[in-house]
């Protein structure tokens, strides 16, 4: 199958997770596209999409929510994944003892799940480094007591992302599988 891997990315860990994700997807036989989404032109092409943003505030980027939305039909009429990268820290739960990842979901995840029936949404771990901050993000780099309590690293989980990405590789061979026999 031909899967698009479209991505909105601000300091290049949530591309980092597309890359990743791609990557498993080919490993397994598909042909995949990874793209900016600001870059994706046509839909029509692929097969299968799986889209992804870093999420601020509890919002997907606003390149990400783009695509998705002035594609609604394309995109509910085909396989869709949608995930999301942005909490940083190792903390599985919160102060009130909520699951981090799950808290973390952007807004985004239940309105679309309406419009495009996604067969999966995931919320990745992000990474954070207030030296790279730029433009209206550097504030945060000024102020000591926002930046101490910013957990800095890289808190990618590559073997979450890379059993995501074979969570799909394994549908979408599934969905060929049943495509065949039904035209056989």
């Amino acid at each position: 199958m031909k899967v698009l891997v479209a991505y909105a990315s601000k300091y290049g860990a949530t591309e980092g997770i597309a890359q990743r994700i791609g990557e498993g997807l080919r490993r397994r036989g598909h042909e995949v596209d990874v793209t900016r989404c600001e870059d994706v032109t046509e839909l029509s092409r692929f097969d299968a999409y799986v889209i992804g943003s870093a999420t601020y505030e509890f919002n997907w980027r606003k390149d990400a929510r783009k695509l998705v939305e002035r594609n609604v039909d394309a995109l509910a009429a085909h396989p869709v994944w949608l995930f999301s990268s942005g909490p940083v820290g190792t903390e599985k739960v919160d102060n009130e003892g909520k699951d981090v990842l799950k808290g973390a979901e952007p807004k985004q995840f239940h309105e679309y799940e309406e419009l495009v029936h996604p067969r999966g949404m995931q919320v990745f771990r992000g990474a954070y480094d207030h030296d790279k901050l730029r433009g209206a993000d550097r504030i945060i780099a000024w102020m000591p007591a926002i930046r101490d309590i910013m957990p800095q690293g890289d808190f990618r989980d590559w073997d979450a992302i890379d059993a995501w990405s074979s969570s799909i590789a394994y549908e979408l061979q599934t969905v060929t599988s049943t495509q065949r026999a039904s035209s056989g």
